[in-house]
């Protein structure tokens, strides 16, 4: 493998590995109070199937609140399943609850992430009531590239495109609220060299090749009034993701008067473990319970 390829994906692994820091790595048996079931087609980006695994409560007696996780991993590494412990445990708390697979770079540039997680949530949308969730009541919990993917489904609207032609057309890829751990806001922004390679492989060139692309694929280019609350988590010694990326999006939101969050966490970096892990994960699905349900 050459240097420079070993180099990135190296940086990848570094990516993925602290995103997994925040996850359970030991995988449970399906609990008995749970339905769960893994690597359903819930659409086709190019010539792949796409899949997502879901679990929900066996007993519920109304639709459910929808709590879609994205795994991070710089949109070149990681996958779903990285997430099924969580959304096990979400369906242990009375939600619905899916990890979205979707294509990676650099196979699969610039916008089939977004086209794939927007495919993702039209997919659950259209199907909501055989799956048991409320189609009115879906967030996403995001990790570093995954939290992009997270605030690209918060702040577009439908004529933004990006939709990819994945399937379930007619059905809007809108998320009611979303929470961004260590997520990248403005690619048109410095990064560290570290963490600008893979930015620069994510969007097939750096930002004087590609400066359309790099706009676009900003979720800060999208916010507007009326867009769903955000919750941000954000370490303040992040080797990858500048703190700088999370107070940028909270003065885009703060201009157009978005509701939502942002925490930082001082002295920690590009994930975190132990107590302080438990409670921001938790403190994630209270805040999309909070915000989709705050109107009953």
């Amino acid at each position: 493998m050459p240097r420079q390829n070993l180099l990135i994906y190296m940086l990848g692994t570094a990516v993925f590995l602290a995103m997994t820091c925040m996850t359970h790595t030991v995988h449970a048996e399906e609990p008995a109070e749970i339905e769960y079931h893994e690597d359903v087609i819930y659409g086709v980006g190019g010539d792949e199937q796409l899949k997502l695994d879901w679990a929900r409560p066996k007993n519920f007696d109304k639709p459910l609140t929808a709590i879609i996780y994205i795994h991070g991993g710089g949109w070149t590494f990681g996958n779903k399943n990285g997430h099924r412990d969580e959304i096990q445990k979400a369906a242990r708390e009375g939600y619905f609850s899916a990890t979205i697979g979707y294509r990676l770079a650099p196979a699969h540039r610039f916008p089939a992430q977004v086209e794939d997680c927007k495919c993702a949530i039209r997919f659950l949308r259209a199907n909501a009531d055989e799956l048991g969730l409320d189609r009115n009541k879906i967030g996403a919990i995001g990790f570093s590239a995954g939290a992009h993917l997270v605030m690209m489904l918060a702040t577009m609207d439908d004529e933004d495109g990006l939709e990819g032609k994945g399937g379930w057309f007619g059905w809007s890829s809108k998320i009611q609220a979303g929470v961004s751990f260590f997520g990248p806001t403005n690619l048109q922004s410095e990064f560290p060299e570290s963490s600008n390679k893979l930015v620069v492989q994510f969007l097939n060139g750096t930002a004087a090749q590609q400066p359309e692309a790099y706009r676009l694929a900003s979720p800060i280019t999208y916010v507007n009034a009326g867009d769903p609350p955000l919750l941000l988590y954000q370490g303040t010694k992040d080797t990858l993701v500048p703190h700088d990326q999370a107070l940028q999006m909270v003065e885009a939101l703060t201009a157009v008067e978005v509701p939502g969050r942002v925490e930082f966490l001082i002295g920690q970096g590009h994930g975190w473990r132990g107590p302080e892990a438990e409670r921001t994960f938790q403190a994630a699905i209270d805040f999309i319970d909070e915000q989709t349900n705050k109107t009953e």
